[in-house]
């Protein structure tokens, strides 16, 4: 079974300490939602897991299935079945999505052959549970979509990359209720194979992507975790009573 270790992680920018000690287990199947106030350290902690140059872990380590990818590029991680949807996902002017998820998969996938009209109809089926056009498809990444788009495509490129493990960094802001029930659904879809790390400020995607555990991080720091009854306490007492 594919583990993604995550121990005693501290993370800086420059000399700003932003994460302190962050320990998480992640598994196929499992869900690990990361909730906390604005400015806890989720996305810092997000965007060093896959391997952002500006935040530099200072201490600690990231296994995944016993192999060390502290130190390991982002495409070195990737390769070794790491995945992350962004919060603000970025437009790539002047190349198609198709043409992006084609060759990721070459190197995801090497010993997989799949043909481009394979990979369209495969992509064209998994697009269809967001609703997401297929005229998608052909257009530069991201240029020109609104945001809960730019969720949509992310989600569409987890289904089609197929990673062991999925960093969803917010993917829930800028989604009106049908968006985020079909984006939620897409989700799921890939369980029980891959292990995701859901990042939310709030708990309205719980309700259609259930967690196994819910963890509190505030302060760079998790200071408190439990089941998915902890997310509906949040929603009613906030963090405060969280130290």
């Amino acid at each position: 079974m594919h583990t993604l270790s995550i121990t005693d992680i501290h993370i800086a920018i420059e000399e700003k300490k932003i994460v302190n000690g962050v320990s998480l287990t992640i598994r196929p199947g499992e869900v690990h939602a990361l909730m906390g106030p604005n400015g806890s350290g989720k996305s810092t902690l997000a965007a060093a897991l896959m391997g952002h140059p500006f935040y530099t872990i200072t201490h600690g380590s990231i296994t995944i299935d016993g192999n060390d990818i502290t130190d390991a590029t982002p495409e070195e991680r990737a390769q070794a079945g790491l995945f992350l949807a962004f919060q603000y996902p970025t437009a790539i002017p002047g190349v198609p999505l198709l043409a992006l998820v084609r060759t990721a998969h070459r190197h995801l996938h090497p010993n997989e052959s799949i043909s481009l009209p394979k990979l369209k109809a495969l992509a064209e089926k998994e697009g269809s549970t967001m609703r997401i056009p297929h005229s998608f498809l052909d257009r530069s990444v991201n240029d020109g979509l609104s945001g809960g788009e730019k969720k949509k495509s992310e989600i569409l490129q987890l289904s089609l990359l197929r990673p062991a493990f999925a960093i969803l960094d917010e993917t829930d802001s800028g989604l009106d209720v049908d968006a985020l029930r079909s984006v939620s659904e897409a989700v799921n879809q890939q369980l029980p194979r891959i292990g995701i790390l859901l990042i939310t400020h709030y708990q309205r995607i719980l309700q259609y992507i259930t967690p196994t555990y819910v963890h509190v991080m505030k302060k760079g720091t998790i200071v408190h975790s439990g089941g998915p009854e902890l997310a509906e306490e949040l929603e009613k007492t906030g963090y405060e009573s969280f130290s």
